[in-house]
């Protein structure tokens, strides 16, 4: 099963409840955790979430919302005797705040932190279960967005089936890949006699901190899930223009564009206690659209 984890759903500053922006996508006991605000450490434990699994981590940009937490979540991982190795992707500047940070408390970390910058569009990471994007938004400071697109995976062989067609153990791998057997008296057996289709492979975008960008939406295209950015409701649309955000109606107006499948919106101004107008004013233009609520755990697949 894939699926993404709503960890922390506010902007700047945590009220009503809500903390600042983190997710993590899961995929066969691996996380990946996209951004990582202040107390996002409570919050994984809160929601049942191993910090040990996190392999990657994502950082969109540095304002302290999408990372103030991540010192503190490194240096825990220590502390835990975390031992296998973690790739950090974000803004290269963060490396050298990172290395201050450590310097400054002695820490020494027991794993390896692999640091990657962002600096062009394009693949990040090649993983087991996905392929890893970034691409540039536009914000007051430098800001990535994310696209994970799950790997084509191989096909089930019907052991029963193809035993009866005489076919080796040995060809399953060629099977699995969706070749036809060439029986020795040379009877072609159709691959798909003794195979079922894998399921469809997903893909999920994170859109992170954005002034309202009609042509960002080719960077995430058709995809399963998208999280976009709506910091502020309709009304408040030239306030959104003036600090690089985005409100719910243009949020849903991307997705719309980009033929997602479905909308989760986030990063909600402290201003606003009640969120079901986010909701009512999204789903007016793009009506396959939840909040993303902390502690929600959206499927990306029936796996």
């Amino acid at each position: 099963m894939i699926s993404l984890t709503i960890i922390g759903n506010n902007s700047a500053v945590p009220a009503f409840g809500r903390n600042p922006t983190a997710q993590i996508l899961q995929c066969e006991g691996k996380a990946f955790l996209i951004d990582c605000g202040e107390g996002t450490q409570w919050q994984l434990s809160r929601h049942g979430i191993k910090k040990s699994k996190i392999s990657h981590i994502f950082i969109s940009h540095l304002h302290g919302d999408h990372y103030f937490g991540l010192p503190g979540l490194l240096t825990s991982l220590g502390l835990l005797n975390h031992n296998k190795d973690i790739h950090l992707f974000g803004p290269p500047l963060l490396e050298s705040l990172l290395e201050l940070q450590f310097k400054a408390s002695s820490t020494t970390l027991p794993y390896t932190l692999h640091f990657h910058a962002l600096e062009e569009d394009g693949p990040i990471a090649n993983t087991e279960h996905f392929i890893a994007s970034c691409f540039k938004v536009k914000h007051g400071i430098d800001c990535w967005g994310f696209r994970f697109d799950q790997k084509k995976k191989a096909r089930s062989v019907i052991a029963e089936r193809a035993h009866a067609y005489g076919i080796p153990f040995s060809f399953f791998p060629q099977l699995q890949d969706g070749m036809d057997y060439k029986h020795p008296k040379g009877t072609i057996i159709p691959n798909e006699e003794v195979t079922s289709p894998a399921s469809a492979p997903v893909s999920y975008a994170y859109s992170a901190d954005t002034v309202f960008e009609p042509s960002l939406a080719e960077k995430f295209k058709g995809v399963d899930l998208l999280y976009h950015e709506t910091t502020y409701l309709k009304n408040q649309e030239e306030k959104a223009k003036q600090r690089m955000h985005s409100t719910s109606e243009q949020a849903a107006s991307i997705a719309k564009l980009a033929n997602v499948k479905k909308l989760i919106i986030g990063h909600f101004s402290s201003k606003y206690e009640d969120l079901a107008p986010f909701l009512e004013e999204a789903r007016a233009v793009f009506t396959n659209t939840d909040l993303a609520t902390e502690g929600t755990t959206f499927r990306l697949n029936q796996d």
